[in-house]
């Protein structure tokens, strides 16, 4: 039977206290909203996405414009999660079974939901359960004599012996859908809240002789909420853990599994190893033996087999040749091609540059909109002046020039191949091959120079 998923992303999250809404809020470098569309498509069964939203409705649906897959409803009033669901009834005439889901419940896997859809009988009205050690702030699950349920009594309306359950209510309900309309125009706001709770669909669902499937998770807690930031970072953590372990039973090398932080996705060859403080970002590939230092990050970029990143050095968008040394401290910006056997040491900065095979900076230099031969030598404190305060001009380089430290080469200028450019010079024309070229003040001792001298002063 085919599916519709119904995602309620109506609420404001006043306890996140931030005007962001709360399934926009970032988990592993994407909304809360992002990680439950994504498990929701990869049902098999699923026919439509549906989503319920409220508070900042625009900028929700603007966050997922892209996504022309999403069918939008708006709850105008806040009045529970029951009428939070009837806004999207008129969406859901042909839907056969409505699994409904929360955009601020990001951890859910859809392997975990197939398992749920697959164990909950076609006429059954299917609900996750969890036992917590905490059970505080969930409804808890009523049961009867031979262990069926009978209901779901939200905290607020609870007796004291209904909040020593520990099996809770985790929200995620799989309903037939012939039945919801009904039951949910049969709701009623009879609770602590004046709310119409979606939750109280079993106790119609009862009455009806519909039986009622309660699915306890193995892992309650890829079904836990959140509601506030420290309930953020709880599910960050979490998140970041069960992704690290899977790299790692895929072969990945790391010296401290809770000490990665993957906001994309990572690919990797044989034999890779990552130091602590890590962080990967967008689409990361790694070739053979790549080793990535302390408190590094890479962004979107390719990096080939042997490559070493030192600690605390910033990639983006940038590709690295085999057996290239970056770092430590070193800043590849977009569009930067690190050759193979290259060497962008300490306090180098590179934009927009093709450093060749085999050249080196490893010093203290900027090399923006430069295209840079093989075995070159940049010497410390080197920059490309590339802005003229309106435009970007490039700086072109041959193979084998050594390029002295403290020199500036003030684009568009083009420098010979086997060049050799005198230490402090500044070069505003272009160098032919071979030869040394240089521009330097003449350099003058004036002797028995006396320097300007203290005088001690009453205090």
């Amino acid at each position: 039977m085919t599916i519709d998923v119904v995602i309620l992303a109506a609420g404001k999250g006043t306890r996140m206290r931030s005007p962001l809404p709360k399934v926009l809020q970032p988990l592993a470098g994407r909304p809360l909203l992002a990680h439950v569309l994504a498990s929701a498509r990869q049902l098999p069964e699923r026919r439509q996405i549906h989503i319920v939203v409220g508070y900042a409705a625009t900028a929700v649906r603007s966050a997922f414009a892209q996504d022309g897959d999403l069918l939008w409803h708006e709850q105008e009033e806040q009045r529970g999660t029951g009428d939070a669901v009837r806004q999207a009834l008129p969406g859901l005439q042909h839907a056969e079974r409505v699994l409904v889901l929360y955009g601020d419940v990001p951890l859910l896997r859809a392997d975990t939901l197939q398992q749920f859809i697959h164990s909950t009988p076609a006429n059954a009205l299917g609900l996750c359960t969890g036992l917590l050690p905490d059970p505080c702030g969930y409804g808890r699950i009523l049961r009867g004599a031979q262990a069926e349920v009978l209901g779901i009594r939200e905290e607020r309306d609870c007796s004291s012996a209904e909040r020593a359950v520990a099996e809770v209510n985790l929200g995620i309900l799989l309903l037939p859908a012939a039945p919801l309309r009904s039951w949910l125009e049969r709701l009623q706001p009879s609770n602590a809240q004046g709310e119409y709770y979606l939750t109280d669909v079993v106790a119609l669902a009862r009455a009806e002789g519909v039986p009622v499937h309660g699915h306890r998770l193995p892992d309650p807690e890829e079904a836990l909420g959140v509601n506030d930031p420290a309930q953020l970072a709880a599910a960050e953590r979490y998140y970041q853990r069960q992704q690290v372990q899977e790299l790692m039973r895929a072969g990945l090398r790391c010296a401290d599994p809770e000490r990665l932080d993957l906001r994309g996705t990572l690919q990797f060859g044989a034999d890779c190893w990552i130091e602590p403080n890590v962080i990967i970002e967008g689409k990361v590939c790694l070739g053979d033996r790549v080793r990535i230092g302390a408190g590094a990050i890479l962004r979107d970029c390719e990096i080939a087999a042997d490559v070493e990143i030192l600690p605390y050095s910033l990639l983006e968008e940038a590709s690295i040749g085999a057996a290239a040394r970056i770092g430590p401290f070193a800043r590849i910006r977009p569009g930067s091609l690190i050759g193979a056997h290259a060497h962008v040491g300490n306090f180098v900065e590179t934009k927009k540059t093709i450093l060749g095979e085999g050249s080196k900076a490893n010093h203290l230099s900027y090399l923006g909109d430069a295209e840079i031969g093989r075995g070159v030598n940049i010497g410390a404190g080197v920059i490309t002046c590339n802005y003229d305060g309106v435009h970007k001009h490039r700086t072109l380089i041959g193979d084998q020039v050594f390029v002295g430290s403290d020199t500036q080469l003030v684009a568009p200028v083009a420098i010979g191949s086997g060049a050799t450019i005198g230490a402090g010079s500044t070069i505003t024309r272009d160098v032919p091959a071979g030869g040394l070229t240089l521009s330097r003040s003449p350099q003058k001792s004036i002797p028995h120079w006396q320097g300007p001298k203290k005088t001690c002063t009453p205090s």
